[in-house]
């Protein structure tokens, strides 16, 4: 995930049709040919193509301009001038493109499948060629029509992530740690504040399915408001099925982590606090936190709490089956 980018603007422009021709016939023997332009060619479509392979949008960093080509004009004997190729932009599944003015949703891609795309301009109409315009009292129409010209636009390029469950916990509360033990994923794993700097995602087997599970960026108090790496990538838990709620056992303000992380998600946007969630305590193999994870529960009573330890991988199975039934249940209730 270097070079990860969740967001950016880009320029476009769909393709003008051709010209119609102005054209006649010309053949030995026909004295009094009649008109036989062809008409022109459309001009490209601007098309969005969703693809899985595909996790971030820094491709559109670094190319922010797609033209689509113009249709070209026609020509005698009826000849249709070709249609210009479409500007094709393939983008990560969860991508949004929003008006860059109002910042209104134009279209949210998550809707598409792998491989399905959704034509954002449309490319101008090719003319129509003299051939049409003949008449009983027009015999030889020496004009045609003019294609139609392509539109131009900007568009906000947005990114949400899909997953099943996503990560949220202060810096150091185990996530990068927890998605390297249960998952595939590859994360930075230390012991400094913000190791995390994007959002990883990996994806769990837990026997019948497999569960995409996303390490989101910690958050501190005042994310919400813009402190820490938090606020920016709030937007992607709005694409998870369930939240699962890391807490460090060996941080001494272990109690208070809950309720903070649960104010952020509700100050950002009320409808992240009511997601299906979990609690995960975390550390569980150092001494003094199987204590505190009794406190834990008792102090959270109406909350699911499970105790992990990812360095000797305590409660990982048990884990994974808790994120699936979560999503399970989530899905029914839908």
């Amino acid at each position: 995930m270097i070079g990860f980018a969740d967001e950016t603007y880009i320029d476009v422009a769909s393709g003008s049709g051709g010209n119609g021709a102005i054209s006649f016939r010309r053949e030995k023997y026909v004295p009094k040919g009649g008109p036989d332009g062809g008409d022109g060619g459309n001009g490209g479509n601007v098309v969005f193509l969703v693809r899985k392979n595909l996790r971030t949008l820094a491709h559109l960093k670094k190319e922010r301009h797609f033209r689509a080509e113009a249709g070209q004009a026609g020509s005698g004997q009826r000849r249709h001038g070709r249609n210009g190729a479409d500007a094709v932009i393939p983008v990560p599944p969860g991508t949004i493109l929003r008006d860059p003015q109002s910042e209104e949703i134009i279209k949210d891609l998550a809707e598409l499948e792998e491989g399905e795309s959704w034509i954002f301009l449309s490319g101008g109409r090719g003319g129509k060629g003299n051939t049409h315009f003949k008449s009983a009292r027009r015999q030889i129409p020496r004009f045609a029509q003019d294609g139609e010209e392509g539109i131009q636009a900007r568009v906000h390029v947005e990114l949400r992530l899909i997953a099943d469950i996503g990560f949220v916990g202060f810096p150091n509360a185990g996530k990068s740690s927890l998605l390297k033990a249960a998952t595939n994923a590859k994360p930075e794993v230390a012991s400094y504040e913000f190791t995390t700097k994007i959002p990883n995602l990996g994806m769990m087997n837990i026997g019948y399915r497999e569960l995409i599970l996303a390490d989101i960026p910690g958050l501190i108090k005042g994310a919400s408001q813009g402190a820490g790496l938090g606020h920016t990538f709030l937007r992607h838990i709005s694409r998870t099925t369930g939240l699962a709620f890391l807490i460090d056992l060996s941080d001494d303000r272990y109690a208070e982590a809950f309720p903070v992380l649960l104010r952020e998600l509700a100050s950002y946007d009320p409808i992240l606090a009511e997601k299906p969630r979990l609690i995960v305590a975390t550390k569980l193999d150092l001494p003094e936190t199987m204590g505190r994870f009794e406190e834990l529960k008792a102090l959270l009573p109406n909350e699911s709490i499970l105790g992990i330890s990812t360095f000797i991988g305590l409660g990982i199975r048990e884990l994974g089956q808790a994120f699936g039934r979560l999503c399970e249940e989530a899905e029914r209730s839908k």
